[in-house]
């Protein structure tokens, strides 16, 4: 690790005596590989502050994301290659506390930053230069675009290939990504079926331009793909897995398309999947023309920064809902600090988040900054 540049050669610089950074933090490690988030994470106390290198910037965490696949990275499915203890959490946003000298070139210290990269559940992160999304200032509904709003987006532009007038299946609508895949299809002039687990979520949907919203608890999805769809729908936007992934097959229209985008019933089991009926997928697939598709965001890095140009500007214009859930409604209150992750993780698999749920780092009142 680089020193960071002392101030007396630039305002950009802050060192650790003169910024109110402490030398030690707090952050999320996985210490055993296990899709049990409780049992392969653990918080640790007094981990070094780390030091942003000549183009890093040292961002102080102020909310981090919370994603269904933090089980599968704990899981060690991503990459199995890496040892415990590894660092842990996909997103954050906060402010630009220290930088190096190159990154100096394009940030100031104080300037709100978006980022993607593993490592975001901690008080300070280090981040390239380069991965650093600048924002107009640090709000949690910017942190709601940066994975979950990219997935929605290039997902659907790159796989679905919509069209007006198409009808466009999104399961588990109301939650991080799918409440972009609704509002996406919307813009895209198509017919918007979301399905979600209560009524309270099905309000939602209808909010955010839901043509037809199936409330899982209370009406049979087949039954009503059947009835009020007997052609099919020409694409499914799928997070869900397992049943509900078989059933998605099983409504596409003449050449329909399926993304897949996740199958979060299948995250918490041993093997990571949930069983599904595919003897039979070549025969069903062949029958109608239709496809099925899978979307990774990793691999689509190169049409990132263009998707969150767009949708940071469809945000700004007051054009496209981020809706945030910082857990209000949950049994023990509102996520704060990083102690209440477990809490969020285990509040997504409930399936009880409308939209997407954000953890809040508070920074102490002591910093200079």
């Amino acid at each position: 690790a680089r020193p960071i540049v002392d101030l007396s050669y630039s305002r950009h610089f802050l060192d650790f005596q003169g910024s109110g950074i402490p030398s030690a933090m707090k952050k999320l490690v996985v210490t055993r590989r296990s899709p049990d988030f409780r049992e392969a994470v653990a918080l640790r106390h007094g981990v070094p502050v780390p030091l942003p290198g000549d183009g890093d910037l040292l961002v102080r965490n102020r909310f981090v994301g919370i994603n269904a696949s933090d089980i599968n990275y704990s899981a060690g499915r991503y990459d199995t290659s890496v040892k415990p203890p590894f660092d842990i959490g996909f997103e954050g946003v906060g402010d630009v506390v220290a930088l190096g000298l190159s990154a100096s070139a394009d940030y100031t210290v104080g300037q709100a930053v978006a980022y993607v990269k593993a490592g975001s559940f901690a008080e300070y992160t280090v981040v390239p230069a380069k991965q650093a999304v600048p924002l107009p200032s640090v709000k949690p509904e910017f942190l709601t675009l940066m994975v979950s709003g990219a997935t929605a987006y290039i997902s659907l532009k790159e796989l679905g290939e919509l069209s007006e007038g198409q009808k466009v299946l999104v399961t588990a609508a109301a939650g991080g990504t799918g409440q972009f895949a609704v509002q996406l299809s919307k813009k895209a002039k198509c017919h918007v079926i979301g399905t979600c687990s209560s009524d309270e979520k099905g309000g939602f949907l209808k909010s955010i331009g839901c043509d037809r919203a199936i409330n899982y608890k209370t009406e049979n999805i087949e039954s009503v793909l059947r009835k009020d769809y007997p052609e099919g729908v020409d694409v499914v936007y799928e997070s869900v897995g397992g049943k509900m992934f078989d059933l998605a097959v099983n409504s596409l229209a003449t050449k329909g398309r399926l993304i897949v985008i996740g199958f979060i019933t299948g995250y918490q089991n041993p093997t990571g999947l949930s069983p599904i009926k595919a003897e039979v997928l070549p025969a069903k697939l062949l029958k109608k023309s239709a496809s099925i598709r899978g979307f990774f965001l990793n691999h689509y890095f190169s049409e990132y920064k263009m998707a969150l140009k767009h949708l940071l500007e469809m945000y700004e214009k007051g054009e496209l809902v981020c809706e945030v859930d910082l857990g209000d409604m949950s049994p023990e209150g509102k996520f704060i600090g990083l102690e209440s992750v477990f809490r969020a993780v285990d509040y997504m698999y409930m399936g009880k988040n409308i939209g997407k749920i954000v953890v809040e780092l508070p920074h102490s009142v002591n910093s200079k900054l």
